[in-house]
């Protein structure tokens, strides 16, 4: 018998033990902040690697900077600086001693001794082999470079530093902007660069992941006497700034604007070129900013100095916000507008909370929703079902349009002088298309097409912006490279011309695809139409056979242009050519107009319209002959009266300047159109 009573001998036990089947662990409930989230899940930010996060830091603070000086409606000036720093040096800013290694087999980049001399005999039967060609006197090609072994913890380290005279932010606000994430003022609905309250804040974030460093920000605004200095990282698990310094300190200078700084991992050898293009692209879409770009290393032969000079102070409009419309809102947006609105009954929050809602036509809306609802009813005491009535009823109710007004294009008189200033081309041409739709958003396609220039690639060069950002990844799949591909027809040499197509579309939405914001898809019908129609103009309608146009003639879809220097613009006989071209497009014209008549081919929009025209004999070859006169006349004149004011002057190239107004409040009226701005002082 036990000793403790028990009846069970110690091997029925122990038997009686294994089977007892063990208990599963409860699970735990977890929460994810929106900064670990983002933390975890970087890519969606744009921050895929350390090449791509250096490319994405740069641009977020740039776009924050121009967001700001063109909130005051301030001529922008901003500076970018990437400051690359060696180990030693990241080392002495975090506290840690440089250790020397001790065990060398310990290291991924170590080499073994077989490796070693594998590599070393490799090298060694190069140089018998370049020494032999050169007492052949062949031509010798430097040796193939035997690559060493690099290891993976082998990171670069750079700060970067964006400063701008913008609105600068409010000395309390400054934490919260950059240390809590999903915090901001672009979330009303209205045409901004960026959308999801990241920017800097997932630049400090890859920062504490990678180096460990807070961000430093400098920050004054108008009428301040005081800048504001803030020293910060985040609390990740917490979503909260953590402040190292918040302080202010006496401005003497009266500046006023925000400068970032920040130090992160980044690659500059593979991201160089984007960087660059992304600067050069900026200062085309953006011609009234002035942009300092630097790249400062301690190998010298590596430093980068690019200045990008204002050319125009015409800026445009600062965007509007706007109110919904009434086809592109949810339940839940619904939900959240009655619970912020300040508006009493449903009459008036139909009224006021949504755009293209008159008092009689909200009038009719609440009659048809039925005998529960009456316009004076508390909008705050309107139940689920009401709410999903209302929405249904917004689906299937026709609205009107809303307008482009809140939108802020370029314009063509930017886009333009943007073109001309960055790439030198031959020729450019431009348009801007009228305010269109889609789910209830108001966009706004421009375009223009350029022929040479400086630094650009034979062949064709999209150029890809959306609400004023160049966009550089993901081009294959955008509805602009896809749509420029399929209409553009020229007649060019395409190892030797350089063709730059530009389409800037701007909207209170811009509808991207993936998770990084990097390209439109062309499966939403009314952008890819505006994209075909309007951004290449006259897409398809005019071509030409090469027998029949001079051989300097060229033709880019709608656009004809013709090369400085071409006869036809100087010479008497400057008439020579107009019967042959006006009777070339004639006749492709009326054969597109036979075809579309007969159905075998049908065409929509302008393209239709211009079809039905010829049809009906109000678009004639006298017609286009009287046109195209009239437009060789007026060309040949403005480019007479040009050599005119210019002759005698050194016809050495020259870089083109932009003489800024003096300082001083000046009241005139401006006229505005693609081709240049006219102001009458009064």
């Amino acid at each position: 018998m036990d000793t403790d009573g028990s009846s069970e001998s110690p091997v029925n036990a122990k038997k009686g033990r294994s089977k007892t089947p063990k208990k599963a662990k409860d699970s735990v409930l977890k929460q994810k902040s929106p900064a670990e989230f983002f933390a975890e899940n970087k890519n969606i930010a744009g921050f895929d690697n350390p090449g791509k996060s250096l490319y994405t830091t740069v641009r977020e603070l740039v776009e924050n900077s121009l967001d700001s000086a063109e909130s005051i409606s301030e001529l922008p000036v901003i500076e970018v600086t990437i400051e690359e720093i060696g180990k030693s040096k990241f080392n002495s800013m975090i506290g840690l001693v440089d250790r020397e290694r001790v065990d060398e087999a310990l290291y991924d980049d170590f080499e073994p001794a077989k490796a070693r001399e594998k590599r070393l005999a490799k090298e060694a039967r190069n140089q018998e082999i370049q020494a032999k060609n050169a007492a052949l006197g062949k031509k010798v090609k430097d040796p193939p470079a035997t690559k060493g072994i690099k290891g993976r913890g082998e990171a670069s380290f750079f700060r970067v530093t964006c400063k701008d005279n913008g609105r600068g932010m409010p000395h309390d606000d400054i934490p919260n902007m950059f240390g809590r994430v999903l915090s901001g003022t672009k979330y009303g609905l209205k045409q901004t660069r960026g959308k999801f309250g990241l920017g800097a804040k997932m630049a400090l974030i890859w920062s504490k992941m990678s180096t460990g460093l807070p961000i430093e920000i400098l920050s004054s605004m108008r009428g301040q006497s005081y800048i504001s200095f803030c020293r910060l990282d985040i609390d990740i698990h917490r979503n909260i700034p953590h402040i190292h310094v918040h302080e202010k300190r006496d401005d003497k200078e009266r500046w006023h604007g925000a400068e970032i700084q920040v130090v992160i991992e980044g690659n500059w050898t593979t991201y160089r070129s984007k960087i660059l293009h992304y600067m050069r692209q900026m200062a085309v879409i953006t011609p009234y900013a002035q942009f300092l770009f630097k790249f400062v290393s301690d190998a010298t032969d590596k430093n980068v100095t690019i200045r990008f000079s204002r050319r125009t102070n015409i800026m445009p409009p600062v965007p509007l916000e706007t109110k919904h419309h009434p086809s592109a809102v949810d339940l839940l947006l619904i939900k959240r507008l009655i619970a912020d609105t300040s508006k009493q009954n449903l009459l008036q929050f139909l009224q006021h909370e949504f755009v293209n809602i008159g008092k009689p036509y909200a009038e009719r809306l609440i009659g048809e929703m039925g005998p529960d609802f009456s316009q004076k009813m508390a909008v705050k005491s309107l139940t689920s079902q009401q709410i999903v009535r209302i929405h249904q009823l917004f689906r299937q109710a026709k609205f009107d349009d809303p307008s482009g007004n809140c939108l802020s294009p370029a314009g063509e008189y930017n886009l333009r002088l943007g073109i001309i200033k960055e790439l030198h081309p031959d020729m450019v041409a431009t348009y801007s298309g009228s305010p269109q739709v889609f789910e209830g958003h108001p966009f706004i396609v421009e375009s223009g097409v350029s022929l040479g220039g400086k630094d650009v690639k034979q062949g064709l060069n999209i150029f890809r912006f959306a609400n004023r950002i160049p966009l550089l990844f993901e081009q294959g799949a955008d509805v602009v490279t896809r749509t420029a591909l399929k209409r553009i027809n020229y007649k060019i040499n395409q190892t030797q011309d350089k063709i730059g197509v530009f389409v800037s579309i701007v909207s209170t939405k811009i509808p991207f695809k993936g998770t990084g914001k990097e390209y439109i898809g062309d499966d939403i019908s009314e952008i890819a139409t505006a994209v075909k129609v309007g951004g290449l103009q006259f897409p398809g309608l005019i071509t030409f056979r090469a027998s029949i146009l001079p051989d300097k003639i060229i033709i880019i879809s709608g656009y004809i242009l013709f090369p400085e220097g071409f006869t036809i613009l100087h010479s008497p006989k400057k008439l020579l050519y107009i019967p042959d071209a006006t009777g070339a497009i004639y006749d492709v014209l009326r054969e597109m107009a036979h075809q579309h008549a007969s159905k075998r081919k049908r065409y929509e929009g302008e393209d239709a319209e211009i079809l039905r025209k010829v049809s009906a004999r109000l678009i004639t070859k006298e017609t286009l002959k009287e046109k195209l006169t009239q437009h060789v006349e007026q060309v040949d004149y403005e480019m007479g009266l040009e050599y005119a004011t210019q002759s005698g002057v050194s016809e050495e190239p020259r870089e083109a300047i932009y003489i800024q107004e003096l300082e001083g409040a000046h009241d005139f009226i401006e006229f505005q159109s693609p081709a240049f701005v006219f102001r009458l002082f009064r």
